[in-house]
C-alpha cells in the first residue's frame, strides 16, 4: 500500500547537503512510502486524495476546501521508513517497503499525478539523506494509506 502522512504548513522545504531541493509556501507536505506490491493505481489513487482532500480552511475557519481549492502548493519527500514494522523487537523491519526500482518509479508517477491535478509540486531526492523544515498549520496531520487500511 502507499502510504502517507500529509501535513497542511505554512511553508516548508527539503535540503540535500545543504541544497534547497524543493521549497513551497502554504499547501501540504507529503511524507511518501512505497510497499513491495503497489502499482500505478495505488500512486494515482492518493495523489487524487491528497488533491481532493478537504483539510483546508475557508473564510470561517472551517475545514471545507481541498489545497486545490485554495490554490496551495504540494511537496513531496520519499520516506521508505513509513511501511517500518516495529511490532516485534527493537530494530523496525522495513521488508515490506518497496525495492528502490519499483518505489522510485511511484514516488515519480505520485508528483506526476499531483502535477495532473494543477498543482505546484515540488519534491525531495529519492533514497537522498534529506533536512525537511516546516511549519505545520493548525497542527493537521493526516495518515493515508492506498488500500485503506486506516
Amino acid at each position: 500500500m502507499v502510504r502517507a502522512v500529509v501535513q497542511r504548513v505554512y511553508n516548508a522545504q527539503v535540503s540535500v547537503d545543504g541544497i534547497v531541493t524543493g521549497r513551497i509556501e502554504k499547501g501540504l507536505l507529503v511524507y511518501l512510502g512505497v510497499a513491495e506490491g503497489d502499482t500505478g493505481a495505488d500512486a494515482g489513487y492518493l495523489a487524487d486524495k491528497v488533491c481532493s482532500m478537504r483539510i483546508c480552511d475557508d473564510t470561517d475557519g472551517k475545514m471545507n476546501l481541498s489545497v486545490q481549492d485554495t490554490g496551495g502548493s504540494v511537496l513531496v519527500v520519499s520516506q521508505f521508513t513509513l511501511l517500518a514494522d516495529a511490532r516485534t523487537g527493537r530494530r523496525p523491519s522495513y521488508s515490506g517497503a518497496a525495492k528502490p526500482v519499483l518505489a522510485k518509479k511511484l514516488y515519480e508517477d505520485f508528483i506526476e499525478d499531483i502535477r495532473s491535478h494543477g498543482l505546484h509540486c515540488e519534491s525531495g531526492v529519492f533514497q537522498a539523506q534529506m533536512a525537511v523544515q516546516y511549519t505545520n498549520d493548525g497542527p493537521v496531520t493526516i495518515l493515508l494509506d492506498s488500500r485503506k487500511l486506516f
